[in-house]
């Protein structure tokens, strides 16, 4: 099997995966209070647009990352992997508390343990090492920055939400745990 066709397979994994989660862990409305401000839907197509531009950019464009070297598709593979990982970790980490849209249950409780106890949002450090995955295996740094900048503006509004809407039911111990972990990446936001 060639790294091309590797990545492509788990890229299909990856977007499969994502839409049976989407479908599977969706709170409706008498589930719990829904406060996902329309951000799962502008997260995923923002990202839709994104990916779709950086293949477009990628072909008709020549701005080659790190002069095209083909060693990218494979580090493109191994971030795509580690992405996958993470982010299905934090999700079966989170169990029925996981909800595709920003949503709190009232039995819900504060995950502080696993992935959570180093970053608030390990699912979305994931999906951001799955895109960054893809910008990297396109070896263009046009294709890299269209799809970066936007889809990491999204996920930026994607977790304000989520933060304000864990606020309020958590509180103090939520404040607590923000003082506490980074966002995304330790060590940096």
């Amino acid at each position: 099997m060639t790294i091309s066709l590797l990545f492509r397979v788990l890229y299909f994994i990856w977007f499969a995966s994502e839409v049976i989660v989407a479908i599977a862990t969706r709170t409706r409305g008498g589930e719990g209070n829904i406060r996902d401000r329309g951000s799962m839907l502008i997260l995923w197509i923002v990202i839709a647009a994104a990916i779709t531009a950086c293949e477009w950019l990628s072909a008709v464009v020549t701005a080659p990352l790190f002069g095209g070297a083909h060693w990218l598709r494979l580090v493109s593979v191994l971030v795509l992997s580690t992405g996958i990982a993470i982010r299905w970790t934090a999700i079966l980490t989170l169990g029925k508390a996981f909800s595709a849209n920003v949503a709190i249950r009232e039995e819900q409780r504060l995950k502080q343990s696993g992935l959570y106890r180093f970053v608030r949002h390990p699912s979305y450090s994931g999906l951001f090492l799955i895109l960054l995955a893809v910008g990297l295996h396109s070896r263009n740094w046009a294709g890299l920055l269209v799809l970066i900048v936007p889809a990491t503006a999204a996920l930026i509004y994607r977790i304000h939400v989520e933060e304000a809407a864990l606020s309020e039911p958590f509180g103090k111990q939520y404040a607590d745990y923000r003082k506490a972990t980074w966002r995304l990446v330790p060590g940096l936001y």
